[in-house]
């Protein structure tokens, strides 16, 4: 024994650099230490120096305890919450957020949920005082059997902590302080509190965090209407989001769910009959019900909201926003201009399929009721109902009418339709031309639109001149750059189909324009509401000019241009075509609602032969609007 203790104490002072001042010079023939006396000082320094040792081991693990985070900020949880979208009935359309979360209380969610994920993540919660040690022990010999980390023993107070105050590394470290400050949690919350937080924290795939974001990305309802089936799926989830999605992973997804259930059952939750129902019941899921329609709307939506908001506001407020955009049009439009871009592609095989975008609008107000902004938002995100300045062709007539009546030119006034020549400074001659070359002699004004004369409306532009067009244009809310050049008359100059419908529906409200708008109010966390500006209207043209344009207008839609679109009531509207039909519009009005169709390819190639503003967009405006009128 004296022995031991003095190999002990030898090496304790030697890796101390502070050896007894003793021989250890030892004869090669004898043992090491043989001979040497322990005296009583030398175990009195063993002694002192084991204390000082222990102390300093003490002061460290003090020390790094109260290095911890502070778990009180936890009591004060308000994570950064997802800006809601909701359109005109007060549903929500979409979610503008780094971390998609609306953070619900506990008393709202129904019972079965919070005993779903207590099931699933932690059984022993309410038992243990933030550690399990059953679980951490079953951890620990499943890895050890199986040769690596692959399972964890936290429980759901832990995950809270980790979550909340410590760093996602893998560490001894970081996990002894996850214990330390779960232990303290559980001193300073209540159950209820804590799995409150993670009900509302957790990462559940999709980008959804929380089970309400969850239940809206997966089902499309909110948390407390979840079913027994829908909510044994979402408490699947935590383990692994993405292996278990139901979006991507279904049939995985489904072998989760039922783990749960039959888990839920052995807990006594519910029964084995009950589990087995929700099971069959199968899983009807809501798609991605952020993006797949509403997308170009939110899109421009963001882009309102950051004139008077701070883009980090939009990721953490919680705004809620009222916007004017009605979902049952939305879907409308998404078929509406998904059916005609699928015609062109198949009366074209080969060609590559087209683009196409619509926008309506609230004549009276110039509250957006429904904006698409492409075929598929999820394949491509550029919105070419607002980012894209295309020709409008001939339905940029109607402007060029609204200037010479408003300049005096009389309704009856006749022109020559026949083929004309013009020269430019320098000399070039220039030979406008009407569509198939088709000319009808002698026509007034009313004929003149309603056959789309390209040679009237150079005459007429010539008469009244391109600046006020122009003008007549910025009254009407186009503000992309127009060129001041008799090709004007033919809309050559690219304009936006928002601007160009906002305009059309100056015409059908008695001449009064409203700029477009798609919001109505903001609210905020505490439940207060800040109104958003709305259009007052501004009078610019007269009535007598509005109503004859519109009546002139209603001509196109029964014997001109726009035939494809009667059937609809009170429709009134104008084609428009660019050379090699590149472009396909058609803008018009039914009574109340105003809404523009643009039709052509990214890259400005030929939508192919006979695909005019008549025959390809007219169509798909005639199907938007039927669907509205049901």
């Amino acid at each position: 024994m004296r022995s031991l203790l003095a190999r002990i104490y030898y090496y304790f002072f030697k890796l101390l650099s502070i050896a007894p001042s003793v021989s250890t010079e030892l004869p090669p023939e004898q043992p090491p230490f043989r001979g040497w006396i322990l005296h009583e000082r030398h175990l009195t320094r063993l002694a002192l120096s084991i204390a000082a040792l222990v102390t300093l081991l003490l002061g460290t693990v003090l020390a790094w305890i109260s290095s911890l985070p502070d778990i009180r900020s936890v009591d004060d949880y308000r994570p950064q919450v997802a800006t809601m979208i909701f359109d005109r009935s007060n549903r929500p359309i979409d979610a503008i957020a780094k971390e998609f979360r609306i953070v619900v209380p506990y008393s709202s969610l129904p019972p079965l949920l919070p005993k779903a994920f207590v099931a699933a993540e932690d059984s022993r919660f309410w038992e243990h005082d933030g550690l399990d040690g059953w679980s951490i022990a079953r951890a620990a010999f499943n890895n050890l059997r199986s040769g690596r980390r692959g399972q964890g023993g936290s429980t759901i107070t832990q995950q809270v902590t980790r979550a909340l105050l410590l760093s996602p590394e893998k560490s001894y470290l970081r996990k002894a302080a996850e214990a330390v400050l779960s232990f303290r949690l559980e001193r300073m919350l209540t159950k209820e509190e804590i799995l409150s937080i993670y009900l509302n924290e957790i990462y559940l795939g999709e980008g959804a965090y929380g089970v309400e974001a969850a239940a809206r990305t997966y089902f499309g309802k909110k948390a407390s209407q979840l079913t027994l089936g829908e909510i044994a799926l979402l408490a699947g989830l935590p383990q692994s989001p993405s292996n278990y999605s139901p979006l991507k992973q279904p049939e995985a997804a489904r072998t989760r769910q039922r783990y749960v259930l039959n888990r839920m059952a052995e807990d006594g939750i519910i029964t084995a009959d009950a589990a087995r129902m929700a099971y069959e019941e199968g899983l009807p899921l809501a798609g991605n019900w952020r993006r797949s329609v509403n997308g170009y709307f939110t899109q421009y939506i963001r882009q309102q909201l950051l004139t008077v908001y701070k883009e980090a506001d939009l990721y953490g407020k919680g705004l809620n926003v009222a916007t004017t955009v009605d979902a049952r049009l939305q879907e409308a439009a998404v078929k509406a201009v998904q059916m005609g871009a699928a015609g062109i592609a198949a009366r074209h095989p080969g060609e590559s399929a087209p683009q196409g975008a619509l926008v309506a609008i609230d004549t009276g107000s110039g509250r957006i009721q429904a904006m698409i902004g492409g075929v598929d938002f999820t394949e491509n995100q550029f919105n070419r109902a607002i980012q894209a300045n295309r020709q409008p062709g001939s339905a940029f007539k109607p402007l060029l009418y609204a200037t010479a009546l408003e300049q005096g030119v009389a309704p009856d006034a006749v022109f020559q339709d026949a083929p004309i020549t013009l020269y430019s400074g320098a000399g070039k001659p220039w030979q406008p031309h009407n569509f198939g070359n088709e000319y009808r002699g002698t026509l007034n004004l009313t004929d003149a639109l309603t056959y789309s004369s390209n040679v009237v409306a150079v005459r007429l532009m010539q008469q009244v001149g391109p600046q006020q067009v122009i003008r007549t244009a910025r009254k009407m809310g186009i503000d992309t750059p127009l060129n001041a050049d008799l090709s004007l008359a033919l809309g050559t100059s690219p304009v936006s189909l928002l601007e160009l419908t906002a305009a059309y529906a100056a015409i059908a409200n008695q001449g009064v324009y409203h700029a477009p708008v798609g919001i109505t109010r903001i609210g905020d966390r505490s439940g207060g509401f800040t109104p958003w500006p709305q259009s007052t209207g501004t009078q610019v043209m007269t009535p007598a000019t509005a109503s004859w344009l519109h009546a002139a207008m209603t001509q196109v839609v029964r014997r001109g241009t726009g035939k494809n679109v009667s059937g609809v009531p009170g429709a009134s509207g104008k084609t428009g075509t660019t050379d090699n039909q590149i472009d396909a519009w058609f803008v018009g009005s039914a009574p109340d609602l105003t809404a523009g169709v643009w039709l052509g390819h990214d890259r400005d190639t030929s939508l192919g032969a006979g695909e005019t503003g008549g025959q390809a967009a007219a169509p798909v405006w005639k199907q938007f609007m039927l669907q509205t009128m049901n």
